[in-house]
């Protein structure tokens, strides 16, 4: 791969939807020096010192399954209280250039095989890196919550895979065909999404024997991230959880996927991953998703927990979370693209645990504490105590 420079490619999945949209207002904001570096964990004080790639040296473009004009989704975002009310006219030229490198994406049962789709979107993004010079491409994949999975026997394997491609199968879910593209092309994956991704097994070897970096998954923004302070709280104090419910109202289209059974399922798993990890034992924790339209990009997520405390003292915990998901997210896909950026330039290969900070349901991690999450993604970065991976 030729370069002209040392510039770093950020691809996006679902490059036309809300966070994809704020990721490229926010980068071309920060260029211009318009915005504060606010909610970006790259740019704090604890990994200056990690030698990332420059924001302003992230080049953007993606793939969506419809047309997509950035600008617009930016004026809609703006009308929505999402991002600054003059912003889209002040990075409108940046954001034309963005919609100008985007593709078509791929739909399941659309009648084009996985393997000649993967071969379209491995070659869109060889194409991507060859036009603009760049050194490295990161996939970062921020489209609609798919259901679970459903197992079929080419997920365990490369050449599994390969025999069902010959029969005419339709094994993988779309998030894994980006995902394989990725890994044809050379490319870092992650996958923001709860959605399978690179972690089916047949995947993981594909990333395996390209010797590249991948990550997920379902980033941990709002509920969850405070779930991963409280929960180590309670047990650290000997208290006793006794239950932990919530209620997660979304507007927008994430609200509308998720408002179907399936791909609600996949979320309420991921969510509900690290809560008996957290707090060193089972705990009665129904979980809710709901979709109301009104809310548009903001999310309301309510919770009420019960712990016991000395003799059985009785006592209960509530709050509530309102944010705007994508001002929350779309700084955390730039760090994750600085971060597995920084993974190909030193020749990493498989999950990369230190990103498990970012996630509800880390690939290669166990631990799900925000805190030692925290110290890991550090010491990783900074080549700290590289040990503490092992």
């Amino acid at each position: 791969m030729t370069t002209t420079s040392d510039r770093t490619g950020l691809w996006l999945v679902g490059a036309g939807g809300s966070v994809a949209a704020t990721v490229g207002c926010g980068l071309a904001a920060l260029r211009a020096g318009v915005a504060a570096p606010t909610g970006l964990v790259t740019a704090t004080r604890d990994l200056e010192d990690a030698g990332l790639v420059d924001v302003a040296d992230l080049v953007t473009g993606g793939h969506d399954v419809g047309p997509v004009s950035l600008a617009k989704r930016a004026e809609e975002l703006a009308a929505a209280g999402v991002v600054p009310h003059d912003l889209p006219r002040l990075v409108a030229h940046d954001l034309d250039e963005a919609s100008n490198r985007l593709r078509v994406g791929y739909v399941l049962g659309s009648g084009e095989g996985q393997r000649a789709a993967v071969e379209r979107l491995a070659a869109d993004l060889r194409d991507f890196a060859a036009r603009e010079g760049l050194a490295r491409v990161v996939v970062v994949n921020v489209s609609s919550t798919e259901a679970p999975v459903v197992p079929h026997p080419a997920h365990g394997s490369v050449a599994a895979l390969e025999d069902a491609w010959d029969r005419g199968e339709e094994p993988l879910p779309p998030s894994s065909v980006y995902a394989a593209a990725a890994f044809r092309a050379g490319c870092a994956f992650v996958d923001f999404t709860p959605s399978a991704g690179a972690r089916l097994p047949a995947l993981a070897e594909l990333a395996g024997s390209a010797g590249l970096p991948w990550g997920g998954s379902d980033g941990k923004t709002g509920e969850t991230l405070l779930k991963s302070v409280l929960a180590p709280m309670f047990a650290m104090r000997a208290l006793d959880v006794r239950s932990w419910a919530g209620t997660n109202l979304l507007g927008g289209g994430d609200g509308a996927t998720l408002a179907q059974p399936e791909a609600r399922q996949s979320k309420i798993d991921s969510k509900a991953a690290g809560l008996e990890a957290l707090l060193g034992h089972p705990v009665e924790g129904p979980l809710h998703i709901d979709h109301v339209a009104d809310l548009g990009d903001w999310k309301t997520a309510w919770d009420h927990v019960t712990f016991a405390g000395f003799l059985g003292t009785r006592m209960t915990l509530q709050f509530t979370w309102q944010g705007c998901d994508s001002a929350l997210a779309a700084p955390l896909v730039i760090d994750l693209a600085r971060l597995l950026d920084l993974a190909l330039r030193r020749g990493e290969s498989g999950p990369v645990p230190a990103l498990g900070f970012f996630f509800k349901d880390p690939a290669g991690l166990d631990e799900h504490a925000l805190a030692p999450q925290h110290d890991l993604l550090v010491h990783w970065a900074t080549g700290e105590s590289r040990s503490a991976l092992r």
